[in-house]
């Protein structure tokens, strides 16, 4: 007979089953970071492994011509390893990297976590719910107490928190200029290459196959990149390997005394030989890193441990071995220095290289592109933006997304770039100009990060501020003195933008504090009874309104206009909140307005700013089953309802659609989808025909039928079951959707500049732009519209 294990030995046992376990989970864990790892490669690293393509030559122009000397190329590698060292791989991968949003990271994450840990949002619409979804949380919840004047400060002055605004929205506007200039200037150095290697092309002719790419690059934007995404990797990867083995040649080929230039005693030996017209080749020398924002912009994709593992273990040392080599190369052959890269290729392997060369200029021209559109996402999804059309293009990946209005403006002013300037050399001043900007707003708001996020003393962020935008000042002054040498295309582009960021978030702010300080009273409507002294129909009426709080105007606009209105009234609010996803379980806010008999509820759908919004076809049925919850959810927690408050406006509570979908409130049946059943509650002949036909067009916006109906339960309370009872019926009798088509205007008052930005500006973009409607998937059959004035 077996004798029983000890418990020693059982403890020894579970403890190497635990060891077991863990050592699984940390092989499955480092696998995935390293594939991650080399699929950022193809994302992230695009723009930033192409700039050897241009570098040398861009810091060689103008007065360094006169200085070129060996002494001088030893020079020049030695500022381009110190600043790939200090600035992509010391800042970004060691500290930024660090300061995500749930993953997310960019100058928008960053404003993100700011406004949730200070009052620095300048749109009023923020409330103490937000605070509770579980993506808000971040660090730790106490206050340190050495922030706490500059908190009060900047939270007290308007100014101060309108100039962040705009410093983050500039940045904004910086990444959108790389989206114009990163193109051109990557695919003209690439396609360069023929014109090095075949005389008797011409200037013009490298220019016209460049436009050719580039117009095939934009019109392949609307496929996605995620269908030609498994090529980016492998064409980067292969780009790296072999300018890394081209620099290892031409080292050991050339002059292998260029491993000495490491040391920074040739930076300084070169600003003693150049003096002030090395301090203006800073602008091409910057070049090098441009590209870097990337690792921090793209984190959304990754992880911050893969884009730690790739920089420093892959792409830092091919860089630097590739700078190496051509600065040999260059050493020995000063002539060479227009073309320095095409040139330091030997001949056997040229025509190689240079296909692989324009394939991964294409690539990081593809993933600035995709970046454009993610940071037009996010600054519309805060209100920052015109409303535009957005695609998404990926059912697996979040983050790919199409934005055709503006593709083809980048197309357009990528192509005038190209064609006005023809010169790389100009092209790049203004790409270094836009780069190094976002590069020094970044390190601004870090700094900001570390004193209100991280909770650090003000002590530990004036360093990181003085270290760093100490070194990008230097370069940022020396791109603002190449301002007349193409450098103002970057601020033209930053400027137009800027101005419709700011014109619109300003009519919109101010059409929002409107709407707020004309908030219909609850005392009136109490007055006027459940009935609210009109006609209460059959059906629901869904009252859409940017309010998060209160009754709109829009809603006593329509009352005293219209003698009659749904017996379901629900104000549904569909705002954004300052994190980057909102978890399906916690989007629905749902509460009452006024006293039960009046069947009045309020609704908030919350997005986060890289949340896509889905048409699904079931929101109506998400809506009635929430609102079901809710009554029910309130029966049990009476705390939930205010019918003894004087104000009868009831707290908001979490509804999780993923219990609503369970059915546990309404029991839920489908019906095959048919004509006669989709308008079988509608009495009207008329309408009928017109739904029908309006299915009949639009046959991909058609939906199943879903009905709902009581569950059989005698213990339910009576007023319970009255109030499902007449939700049930109301949806049965149909869903309108009512919105306000507001005209915004100044008053006469105003100041010319107010009427020149309020009645010009926010006026032309909204006539422009996409209507609330289209950009919210409402049904046209099913939208009534209510016109308003607001004089702001």
């Amino acid at each position: 007979m077996e004798q029983p294990p000890s418990p020693a030995a059982e403890q020894t046992q579970l403890e190497r089953r635990k060891g077991t376990l863990a050592s699984k989970f940390m092989l499955v864990n480092i696998s995935s970071n390293l594939l991650l790892a080399y699929q950022s490669l193809g994302v992230v690293y695009g723009d930033l492994s192409t700039s050897p393509l241009y570098v040398y030559r861009s810091i060689f122009v103008g007065k360094l011509q006169n200085y070129q000397t060996s002494e001088a190329i030893f020079g020049a590698f030695s500022l381009i390893f110190w600043t790939i060292t200090l600035i992509p791989l010391l800042k970004y991968v060691f500290v930024v990297l660090s300061a995500d949003d749930n993953g997310e990271g960019g100058t928008f994450a960053l404003y993100s976590l700011l406004c949730r840990h200070a009052k620095f949002s300048l749109l009023p619409n923020q409330q103490a719910a937000d605070e509770e979804l579980s993506a808000y949380k971040y660090g730790s919840s106490g206050q340190s107490t050495s922030c706490l004047p500059l908190k009060r400060f900047l939270e007290k002055h308007k100014k101060s928190r309108t100039i962040l605004l705009i410093v983050v929205l500039l940045g904004a506007c910086m990444v959108i200029g790389d989206g114009v200039l990163t193109p051109a200037m990557s695919v003209i150095s690439s396609m360069s290459g023929i014109q090095a290697a075949t005389e008797h092309l011409s200037h013009g002719g490298v220019l016209i196959l460049s436009c050719i790419v580039l117009v095939g690059l934009f019109a392949l934007q609307h496929s996605g990149t995620h269908r030609v995404g498994f090529l980016f990797a492998p064409i980067v990867t292969i780009w790296l390997i072999s300018i890394f083995l081209i620099g290892l040649y031409n080292t050991i080929f050339w002059n292998p005394k260029i491993v000495s230039a490491l040391s920074p005693y040739y930076i300084v030996k070169f600003f003693k030989e150049t003096g002030k017209d090395g301090w203006v080749s800073l602008g091409g020398v910057l070049l090098s890193i441009a590209g870097s924002e990337a690792m921090f912009a793209d984190l959304g994709h990754f992880t911050a441990t893969s884009m730690r593992i790739a920089f420093p273990f892959f792409v830092y040392p091919c860089l630097v071995v590739q700078y190496m080599g051509q600065a040999a190369f260059l050493s020995k052959n000063i002539d060479s220095i227009p073309n320095s890269f095409y040139n330091s290729i030997p001949d056997s392997v040229y025509w190689p290289v240079f296909v692989i060369a324009t394939l991964s200029a294409i690539v990081g021209s593809q993933a600035v592109i995709t970046a454009t559109f993610s940071i037009v996402k996010q600054c519309n999804a805060l209100g920052c933006f015109p409303r535009v059309k957005i695609v998404h293009t990926s059912k697996h990946i979040k983050g790919q997304i199409y934005v055709p209005e503006i593709n083809w403006i980048l197309m357009i002013l990528t192509l005038a770039v190209a064609v006005g300037f023809q010169d790389t050399t100009l092209i790049g001043n203004a790409y270094g100009l836009a780069c190094m900007t976002v590069m020094f707003i970044t390190t601004f708001l870090m700094a900001l990060v570390i004193i209100f996020v991280w909770q650090k003393s003000v002590a530990l962020a004036i360093p990181f501020l003085l270290l760093f935008g100490l070194i990008e000042g230097v370069y940022l002054s020396s791109a603002f003195i190449k301002i007349p040498q193409g450098g103002w295309v970057s601020l033209v582009l930053s400027f137009a933008f800027l101005t419709i960021m700011f014109v619109w978030h300003y009519g919109t702010r101010k059409k929002y504090n409107f709407d707020l300080h004309n908030k219909v009273p609850l005392k009136w409507l109490l007055g006027l009874g459940p009935s609210l002294g009109i006609v209460r129909v059959p059906g629901i009426g869904l009252i859409y309104s940017e309010l998060a709080t209160g009754i709109p105007s829009i809603f006593s606009h329509f009352v005293t206009n219209l003698p009659a209105f749904h017996n379901v009234m629900v104000f549904v609010c569909v705002k954004s909140v300052p994190v980057p996803f909102v978890p399906p379980e916690e989007r629905f806010l749902i509460g009452r307005i006024c006293p039960r008999p009046y069947r009045m509820y309020r609704c908030i759908v919350r997005y986060g700013y890289k949340d896509i919004q889905r048409d699904d076809g079931n929101f109506e049925d998400l809506l009635i089953q929430s609102i079901a919850e809710f009554i029910q959810m309130e029966a049990v927690e009476p705390q939930l309802s205010s019918s003894e408050s004087p104000s009868f406006d009831g707290r908001m509570a979490v509804i999780s659609t993923r219990s609503v979908q369970s059915g546990s409130t309404l029991l839920v049946s489908e019906e095959d989808f048919g004509i006669s059943n989709s308008i079988q509650s509608s009495k009207s002949l008329t309408l009928q025909s017109l739904r029908s036909a309006g299915d009949d067009e639009n046959p991909q916006m058609r939906r199943r039928r879903v009905r709902f109906r009581l569950p059989e339960n005698p213990g339910m309370d009576p007023a319970v079951r009255d109030e499902l009872s007449d939700l049930i019926d109301a949806k049965e009798a149909g869903v309108a959707y009512i919105m306000g088509h507001s005209y915004v205007k100044a008053r006469r008052s105003a100041s010319f500049m107010k009427k020149l930005v309020i009645d010009i500006g926010y006026s032309f973009l909204r006539k422009n732009c996409r209507g609330p409607a289209v950009a919210l998937n409402i049904p046209h059959i099913s939208l009534i519209e209510v016109g308003m004035i607001y004089y702001v």
